[in-house]
């Protein structure tokens, strides 16, 4: 037991159970513990028993009723020792005369260590721990006890130190606080010591150590301790100098201007601040009990020259609401809790050069009942200040990474097209999916569910399937910049399309296998950086290449085989890839010469050829690869001179 008090359980029935508690001394000779009997009581000793009766379980307690403090000087009933006591109890249930149970308590008690003493008035002087450490034995752990192989225990009696003064602690743990360091030049604890080491050894006492003194103090600098607070600087001496690509927008309170925006790993993050002139677009799924409300739209924004801006706000009332609500549970109740929430809101940012000009904000609200699950748009857009009819005249006519790739369809009236990929909703049904567009920069990979019937015409499968995959991309060319004319076709470039892939595989008449489906979209979308705009990439698209991929579809049949229709994922991925601007420059003639000597490119490598009597090779002791080098050279040299004539004629004379 760990306390005073140990609580047991008896199962059973207790009516006509006696318990008591006796002490249970052990035989010096034996060692066992003597035997029980039924004629003890609920008190032995210093313990009591206590039973709580119950139906059937009763609660037994043992309780210790001395106190446990240690003695001071002239005192009685207290604990002479550290070790208070330590006493082995048995308790027993008996009816009558027979033993039903029976719990044996083994008890070790320390006395109580708080203390009761006088307390005196004299404050503790602490020593400059720089030379003299607050604790000198680390492995001292316990108060008034000698603590096992702590040879610096002052509370170890000699004939106690004798039984470990072998095994003691070392290094810091043991007391050593203090010890030699490798770069003194009378340590000898360094198991490889370099040639240089007696010229660049560290002359100095052990009281001046990197452990103890000012070993490591030289002159004190001020430390820059990094602020928590925005660096906003408003005041007339450090005027705001307004905002760059990427900052974060600053409100009037000196906090972070936030609308909702999606994560890495997908989920909607409530507190996510607005970067400067990066737009977006996210989708995030709620409900009326997880439902809350965003930043205030009376938020005042700093406009970038410490001036704010108040937000104009127009709210209107959501008109065709299903386009919102993606999933309705039927509830039986006659009355069901509804609230007026926000399903969309619009944000435009009118800038100029490094400020914000203006801030129009669209807020669509709604009806969100209990049970209904919302999908919340939020969109960003920054739009320049000298745009024209709604269309923004980018300074950079390069794209951006995270904005839409522009698409066009130059074949049709209208010239306007897309280039989308699926965006799940509910189920992940195709039939129920929405899209979005490709953004510049960013690797996506997205798919939906098709239903397919068990005796689904492989043929038409396959059409189905390529014109669902074929409605992502509604276009022809491409836009190599995001400012790209329609009326001028040097601006695009042809997207190339690689038909799928086709065998003409017969199944035999088999149903529910179709091979050859193109049920995967791959897209793959070259760019390149072909210069900057005021510090800004200015990155250009140079060929857009789309092909699929075909699957065996095969029919799942589940439990009892019950079920007539199977899932086929279908899958689009983007996937972009930067090349150089211009090619890259031919290989001279001293790199191909030199690529010959490089160990990384060949599997030769000349320059290790004496690699054994370098100090890169471990297998051995250099000195032992020094010596058999040596003895090798000598050999060389020795059948060098061996095989030369004069040497014959001078062994003939």
């Amino acid at each position: 037991m760990s306390g005073s008090r140990v609580d047991s359980f008896f199962l059973g029935n207790s009516s006509g159970v006696n318990f008591s508690i006796i002490l249970s001394p052990r035989d010096e000779e034996t060692g066992k513990l003597q035997l029980a009997n039924c004629s003890g009581s609920k008190r032995a000793g210093d313990w009591n028993l206590d039973v709580t009766p119950g139906v059937d379980t009763s609660k037994v307690t043992v309780s210790l009723t001395r106190t446990l403090e240690l003695c001071l000087p002239n005192a009685t009933e207290c604990c002479p020792s550290p070790l208070c006591m330590v006493e082995t109890l048995q308790v027993l249930a008996c009816r009558g005369s027979v033993m039903l149970a029976q719990l044996l308590i083994q008890a070790e008690i320390f006395a109580n260590s708080s203390f009761a003493g006088n307390v005196s008035e004299n404050a503790t002087i602490i020593p400059n721990q720089a030379f003299k450490p607050l604790g000198s034995c680390p492995c001292n752990l316990t108060a008034g006890a000698c603590d096992v192989r702590c040879c610096c225990d002052l509370e170890c009696t000699p004939d106690l130190q004798q039984l470990f003064s072998g095994s003691c602690f070392t290094g810091v743990f043991g007391g050593d606080v203090n010890p030699p360091y490798d770069q003194l030049c009378s340590s000898q604890s360094m198991e490889y010591t370099p040639e240089w080491f007696p010229f660049l050894c560290v002359q100095s006492s052990l009281d001046n150590t990197p452990f103890l003194g000012y070993f490591y103090h030289g002159s004190i600098s001020t430390p820059k301790v990094p602020s928590f607070k925005i660096p906003l600087q408003t005041s007339p001496g450090k005027p705001f100098t307004g905002y760059r690509e990427g900052d974060p927008i600053i409100t009037e309170e000196d906090e972070y201007f936030t609308v909702p925006q999606q994560s890495l790993a997908g989920q909607c993050v409530g507190n996510a601040p607005v970067a400067y002139l990066h737009n977006f677009d996210v989708k995030c799924l709620t409900n009326l009990e997880s439902y809350k409300e965003g930043l205030p739209h009376d938020v005042r924004i700093n406009s970038g020259t410490a001036d704010f801006i108040q937000q104009n706000v127009v709210y209107r009332a959501i008109t065709e609401r299903g386009k919102f609500i993606t999933e309705s549970e039927n509830f039986l109740a006659a009355e069901v809790l509804c609230q007026n929430v926000t399903f969309a809101e619009h944000y435009k940012f009118i800038w100029k050069d490094k400020n914000i000009e203006q801030v129009n904000v669209t807020v669509f609200l709604g009806s969100l009942c209990d049970g209904e699950i919302l999908t919340q748009r939020f969109t960003v857009e920054f739009l320049s200040l000298n745009s024209t009819n709604g269309e923004e005249l980018f300074e950079n006519p390069g794209y951006q990474v995270g904005k839409p790739v522009k698409a066009a369809n130059l074949n049709a009236s209208d010239p306007l097209g897309s280039l989308n990929i699926w965006q799940p909703a509910g189920r992940g049904l195709c039939a129920s999916a929405t899209d979005r567009p490709v953004l510049f920069g960013v690797d996506s990979y997205s798919g939906c569910i098709l239903e397919v019937d068990i005796n689904e015409d492989c043929s038409l499968l396959r059409g189905n399937v390529t014109e669902k995959l074929n409605s992502l991309i509604q276009a022809t060319h491409i836009g190599k910049r995001d400012n790209s004319s329609y009326s001028d076709l040097n601006d695009w470039v042809e997207i190339i399309r690689l038909d799928p892939f086709s065998s003409n595989v017969s199944t035999g008449g088999l149903k529910g296998i179709c091979p050859d489906i193109p049920a995967n979209l791959n897209i793959r979308i070259i760019f390149a950086k072909v210069g900057a705009v005021q510090g800004i990439p200015q990155q250009q698209i140079l060929a857009v290449q789309i092909s699929y991929s075909t699957v065996l579809w095969q029919f799942q049949c589940g439990l009892g085989c019950k079920n007539t229709l199977s899932f086929l994922p279908l899958t689009a991925s983007v996937q972009f890839i930067e090349v150089p601007a211009q090619p890259p420059l031919p290989v001279t003639r001293y790199q191909k010469i030199y690529a010959e000597f490089d160990c990384n490119q060949n599997e030769v490598c000349w320059p290790q050829l004496l690699y054994p009597l370098t100090r890169f090779y471990t297998g051995e002791p250099y000195s032992q690869c020094l010596a058999k080098g040596l003895f090798l050279a000598f050999l060389v040299l020795l059948a060098t001179i061996m095989s030369n004539p004069w040497f014959s004629k001078l062994w003939n004379r």
